[in-house]
């Protein structure tokens, strides 16, 4: 465990599941790179593990502990947080998803801290936020939380109308992007680029320019990587036969599914036009090597790897579910399509391959949108400033009582 040798600064305790590869991890690790270090200091808490993601935590003052929660109800986890709690004395909890939700009532025996908790986006047992099961913990749960956090707002207007949150304890807060490291690349620079994916030299002239589709994100039943397989499959086929052979579909990411996706991938015989590249710490040099990037997922809270296809510069084609919408202004900088709805996210390849045009038009004004609007020292200054008025009022409500 790392220990802070800062101890005059309130205790930020950030609690979730597990700390590995995914969107909300990332925000989580985004976040506390960039958090000013005289205001808070942090400490991270795994109900199961942490993996080599962690690494990516800057801060050598970062305290990490892992639970090592057991499958199903494991009730020795909560002992082992209120030890935790009574120990480090946080000034804020701050738990994320589900997953850390009812952790909260442990404040009935640890008050001293204030309750924030984050909803990053819903996974595939619970899409549309509706199950009744899990509404009612969170209906409980609303009662110990002293703010929550939505990265969207579709999330936000969740929050308020289905679980019935009070407005004043809902702040939303939209994710960042580091416009540093994710840069778009000329038309040169790609072809050098991707000389090193493929056998042929993409530096050589004259040349068939290769069209790539894109993709980032873990191989997992919510994000439905197999519906942008089946599409990528129609696209291909109706695709001139010279081009066929320059047309690739990137999948980034590693999961569960890695090998029934790629079964698919073989079972429709796209093997040779399909690259399955696992999980990388490279996605800010491969995302500009795509021309078009794909977010196939059923259900999404507000996607850190659009934003970041966006800042590199990229037409985006993403379902019309949760906070896809916020990013993506259909016909604008992209196209909204069904979800699940391979053949209309064929068609949809097909307009952008044959328009050249239209996709730098949208890959430009995606690139507007994500600098105008989004800045990871934005969303900062956001969570310090929830943060603030928690401790602030804390401190105010000590006073009263003294």
């Amino acid at each position: 465990m790392k220990t802070s040798k800062y101890i005059d600064k309130p205790l930020v305790m950030h609690v979730l599941h597990t700390l590995g590869t995914g969107g909300m991890e990332n925000g989580l690790v985004n976040i506390l790179n960039r958090m000013p270090s005289d205001r808070y200091r942090h400490m991270i808490v795994c109900l199961s593990h942490a993996t080599d993601f962690s690494q990516r935590i800057e801060s050598d003052d970062i305290a990490i502990v892992e639970l090592h929660k057991k499958e199903g109800n494991d009730l020795s986890i909560y002992w082992k947080l209120l030890r935790l709690f009574w120990a480090y004395r946080p000034a804020i909890v701050h738990s994320r998803n589900l997953a850390a939700l009812d952790i909260h009532v442990l404040k009935v025996l640890a008050p001293s801290f204030r309750s924030v908790h984050g909803e990053h986006g819903r996974d595939i047992y619970d899409l549309e936020g509706k199950n009744k099961k899990y509404n009612a913990l969170r209906s409980v749960m609303k009662h110990f939380i002293s703010q929550y956090i939505a990265v969207s707002k579709d999330l936000e207007q969740w929050l308020v109308s289905t679980i019935n949150v009070p407005p004043r304890k809902v702040s939303q807060i939209y994710n960042g992007v580091n416009h540093q490291q994710f840069i778009p690349l000329t038309a040169h620079e790609k072809q050098l680029a991707l000389s090193s994916f493929f056998s042929d030299d993409e530096a050589k002239q004259p040349f068939t320019p290769r069209f790539i589709i894109g993709t980032v994100g873990r191989l997992a039943a919510v994000k439905d990587q197999k519906t942008l397989i089946k599409s990528f499959g129609l696209f291909l086929k109706a695709l001139p036969q010279e081009q066929q052979a320059k047309t690739n579909l990137f999948m980034v990411g590693d999961g569960p599914l890695y090998q029934e996706l790629n079964d698919e991938i073989t079972r429709l015989g796209l093997s040779e036009h399909v690259l399955m590249l696992g999980d990388r710490s490279d996605v800010a040099r491969l995302l500009p090597l795509m021309d078009v990037f794909v977010l196939s997922s059923l259900a999404e809270g507000i996607s850190n790897t659009v934003l970041e296809a966006m800042a590199s510069q990229l037409p985006i084609v993403a379902t019309e579910t949760g906070g896809n919408p916020e990013l993506v202004s259909d016909q604008e900088n992209g196209f909204l399509f069904r979800v699940g709805d391979h053949q209309q996210l064929a068609d949809i390849l097909m307009e952008l391959w044959r328009d050249p045009d239209k996709r730098h038009n949208m890959a430009e004004a995606s690139l507007n949108k994500v600098r105008h609007e989004f800045d990871w020292y934005k969303t900062v200054a956001n969570y310090v400033a929830v943060y603030d008025s928690l401790v602030a009022t804390k401190t105010e409500n000590a006073v009263k009582g003294s």
